[in-house]
């Protein structure tokens, strides 16, 4: 019973994430916050801005934006059908030295620039507050701006493992039911390899993702391991003691797809994309294993506890499964309301 029960489940997330699966690809601000913007070298000196993404307000006060020794040409400034950008002049070419001040309160800014020479490159820059400085020394092609893709994208999936509460919990519940090393071993990194599935095929628009449903069943994931934590001694071993493994690949399958939510859609130019998403999911794992590490050392030390206390454990699954539940309704009209 127990094992149809855990198939049921994964088989009703994966079908609310497909069901509402958006046809169009939303742009990343809509789901992380992340906007784009292009920088392309007209001729020397001469650049043109562009914004294509369009949750974020054209950029009007351009002074702001440019260095000091460029000047905007007010009179290229444009607006239409959601695309914005204008043209600037710079007494020097722009070097590696300079800035731009992007006036937007996001959680960051993608840019690609593509130089007069025929070089072109691409990176992400973290917002600070109410602005987002463009360091245009990270848009220069080479070793230099490849070393700083790799290191932006290591720290974002690690700050995403660490402070995206929902997986970790996730991988916490994985670690109360699972006993002994080996077995742990293989539930672990089937769900690193389920959601690094699941990541890359999102990312390479090989599956579409609806940020809204993914959210509601990672919650509902975590309802399922909560459950047998609380049940699964009393009535025996099932499915999820047996081979914790196998629901860990099914749910890690979702877990990748919230992981995809998080990158959006990244933006980089198609030589970039490859790299960035290796790196972000390094990250990922490199936060995720430090983690488990520290749950190992937790859970050593409180063996004698859970001997002295017998309702540690179920008491535990309370916990989860109360959070998790609140998540699932918190998350819930974003599904019924087209929120992806």
């Amino acid at each position: 019973m127990r094992f149809r029960v855990v198939w049921v489940v994964g088989l009703i997330c994966l079908l609310l994430v497909f069901r509402f699966a958006p046809r169009l690809v939303a742009h990343d601000v809509d789901v992380t916050g992340v906007a784009r913007l292009f920088l392309d070298e007209t001729a020397d000196g001469r650049y043109r801005l562009s914004v294509v993404d369009r949750m974020v307000a054209p950029i009007t006060d351009v002074e702001r934006v440019l260095p000091t020794h460029c000047t905007a040409d007010k009179s290229t400034v444009y607006e239409k059908l959601g695309v914005s950008g204008f043209t600037f002049d710079c007494q020097d070419r722009l070097t590696a030295s300079d800035t731009l001040i992007i006036p937007w309160p996001v959680e960051g800014v993608v840019v690609v620039a593509r130089w007069s020479d025929g070089t072109d490159a691409s990176a992400y820059f973290r917002g600070k507050g109410q602005v987002v400085p463009v360091h245009l020394g990270d848009l220069r092609a080479g070793i230099g701006s490849t070393g700083r893709l790799v290191g932006r994208y290591l720290l974002l999936g690690g700050e995403h493992i660490l402070f995206g509460v929902d997986h970790l919990l996730f991988v916490a519940g994985l670690l109360v039911l699972v006993t002994g090393p080996w077995l742990l071993v293989k539930t672990i990194t089937s769900f690193t390899l389920a959601h690094s599935i699941t990541l890359a095929a999102a990312v390479f628009g090989l599956v579409p993702v609806a940020s809204a449903p993914v959210e509601a069943t990672i919650a509902l994931s975590i309802v399922l391991l909560a459950r047998e934590i609380v049940v699964g001694p009393k009535r025996g071993a099932g499915l999820v003691y047996r081979h914790p493994w196998v629901v860990a690949f099914v749910f890690g399958l979702l877990h990748g797809f919230g992981f995809a939510t998080a990158l959006g859609e990244i933006g980089l130019r198609s030589e970039d994309v490859p790299l960035a998403l290796l790196s972000f999911n390094i990250g990922i794992e490199g936060a995720q294993l430090f983690f488990v590490l520290l749950l190992i050392a937790v859970r050593r030390m409180s063996d004698d506890l859970r001997g002295r206390v017998p309702y540690l454990r179920p008491a535990s699954g309370y916990v989860l499964g109360t959070v998790a539940m609140f998540w699932f309704f918190e998350r819930l009209p974003g599904v019924w309301e087209g929120r992806f």
